[in-house]
């Protein structure tokens, strides 16, 4: 887990008034609830690794959106990320580390305008050195179009190799894993996150270009950022979030906070040739 994280709690807060701070593990490391991920699901899942005393260790998930080039969070890779040397990329794997084939990173392109990570604009894309080649283990996601909403009741999961539970890593052999999660709309979501919270009801603790969901029983965790929300719409799987942060894990009204992609097409196209 990256510790990357710069709160703006401060101005959350009304004058005079202490209150009981967001938790400090706000960036998504792991999969509370749900199975380990069956191999023939998921093709488009990878881990991203950091040469950390002559071993790349996983660190983030991603996702595979083109044959060369993954889509991930940007608190994962800035700002002390900078150099692609340092990175590499597996591709979809059942356990981590038994057979990986670490492929390189040609570039990094962080989104401009990502500063905090509760302020949005947390994703971020890299380049791999060559495209991939596509098969029925390992394929792009569907990007979805800009009118997609994804309303609560629209199927939905999470996956990556993060911890259990909050302090809980994974155990070995490091299974992918996946768990159903309920899409939370954006104003309950926010008027869950005041909860707990002094905060002025006018102030916007979840912002318009994010997603929730995840409840008690079912939650991204610590080692899952950058990771995708996948929903299933009229039987194709789109990615809907990139896993970005939350308060805790698992916790009461305080569903997981994924960055909406449906607001950054525009972006990522600038970038990454649309399926012709």
């Amino acid at each position: 887990m990256l510790s990357l994280l710069v709160l703006a709690l401060p101005l959350l807060l009304s004058p005079g008034h202490e209150a009981p701070a967001l938790s400090q593990d706000l960036e998504r490391v792991g999969i509370v609830g749900g199975q380990e991920a069956p191999e023939n699901k998921w093709p488009w899942q990878v881990s991203l690794r950091l040469l950390r005393d002559e071993y790349w260790q996983h660190f983030c998930g991603g996702s595979l959106i083109h044959p060369q080039w993954v889509l991930t969070a940007a608190h994962c890779l800035g700002p002390e990320i900078k150099d692609p040397a340092n990175l590499r990329v597996q591709l979809r794997e059942q356990h981590l580390y038994y057979r990986d084939k670490l492929l390189p990173i040609n570039r990094i392109i962080v989104h401009p305008s990502y500063y905090d990570i509760v302020e949005g604009f947390d994703i971020a894309l890299m380049e791999l050195e060559d495209p991939v080649n596509i098969s029925c283990n390992v394929q792009p996601v569907t990007l979805p179009p800009a009118s997609e909403t994804f309303p609560p009741g629209t199927p939905c999961w999470v996956t990556g190799w993060g911890d259990v539970h909050e302090k809980k890593h994974l155990p070995p052999p490091f299974p992918l894993k996946e768990v159903k999660v309920p899409i939370v709309e954006n104003s309950k979501c926010d008027a869950e996150y005041h909860t707990g919270l002094y905060t002025g009801d006018n102030i916007q603790i979840v912002k318009d270009n994010v997603i929730c969901a995840g409840d008690q029983e079912s939650d991204s965790c610590q080692g899952d950022s950058g990771g995708p929300l996948v929903c299933k719409v009229n039987g194709t799987w789109m990615q809907a979030g990139v896993v970005s942060w939350g308060d805790g894990c698992a916790r009461p009204n305080r569903p997981g906070i994924y960055t909406r992609v449906t607001s950054y097409l525009h972006w990522i196209h600038q970038y990454v040739p649309k399926e012709p």
